[in-house]
């Protein structure tokens, strides 16, 4: 009987310490709702996917309806890895522990103001007294950048948060309102017609732009495993369409550090 439940004993944990990948609790892999989630899901779960067999843990998609759903998240550290704007960043290494381990090559965020090609719109005072699309208070580029232009020019407006960046380009494309704030990665990744719709107006500054960073728990080797397969990314055979749809060439390691250009603006709208 001793020997027996020995022998059971023994097979359980067998079967504990090789068990496959699949009993894990997968990794959640968050994105920014900059865009649609079925254009996020599009774009980003071919690249999730070779993550996942890659670094051989299972990794799953997730986003949030809308950029302050988002940022609850974030602060309930609901994702082990996360693609996030650069003011998320900087608040939640702080309060969460999130650390970045890439970062788009070869790239700066602007903000940009977008207007119709078919308006008569071609200087900012031209936004005096008019309602403006955003995308949610805290969109770095999008709002925060923009916003801070018009107030620093004196332009009196009505902000409206629609969201998304897809929202503030259809709105602007379809005549719903004047102008919005936008970043390129997101305009260039608008759908033709509504992109031929729009001209830019007005552009930032470029600053460090998006992480993609890790829950302080998730151990050593796996961090060091899933930034070695995202810098390998567009380098696999057979890959290299995969961050085409992102708007992004590669990526690159990264560190905390980087974002001490964001720290510098001193931005209080997530931490007041």
């Amino acid at each position: 009987m001793i020997g027996d439940l020995t022998m059971k004993q023994w097979i359980l944990t067998a079967l504990l310490l090789f068990a496959p990948i699949s009993w894990c609790k997968p990794l959640v892999f968050g994105v920014v709702p900059q865009q649609s989630a079925s254009r996020l899901a599009d774009n980003w779960t071919p690249v999730i996917k070779a993550l996942s067999v890659d670094i051989g843990l299972e990794i799953v998609f997730a986003t949030a309806p809308d950029i302050p759903t988002f940022e609850a998240r974030l602060s309930e550290g609901h994702y082990d890895i996360a693609y996030m704007n650069p003011y998320h960043y900087v608040v939640f290494h702080q309060q969460v522990g999130y650390q970045a381990i890439a970062k788009a090559k070869d790239t700066l965020i602007y903000g940009l103001i977008v207007v119709n090609a078919n308006d008569s719109i071609n200087t900012i005072s031209q936004l005096n007294g008019q309602t403006l699309a955003f995308p949610s208070p805290a969109a770095f580029a999008a709002t925060i950048l923009t916003q801070g232009y018009l107030n620093q020019q004196g332009i009196e407006y009505q902000p409206k948060y629609v969201s998304s960046h897809d929202s503030v380009y259809l709105n602007v494309a379809r005549g719903l309102l004047p102008a919005g704030g936008g970043i390129a990665r997101t305009l260039n990744a608008a759908p033709a017609d509504v992109r031929q719709q729009l001209k830019i107006l007005w552009t930032s500054d470029g600053y460090t732009p998006h992480p993609i960073a890790v829950k302080p728990n998730l151990d050593a080797n796996t961090v060091l495993a899933l930034q070695n397969a995202l810098l390998n990314l567009n380098q696999r055979n057979g890959r290299e369409s995969l961050l085409s749809p992102l708007k992004i060439s590669a990526f690159v390691a990264a560190q905390d550090s980087d974002w001490n250009d964001i720290r510098q603006l001193d931005i209080k709208l997530l931490t007041d």
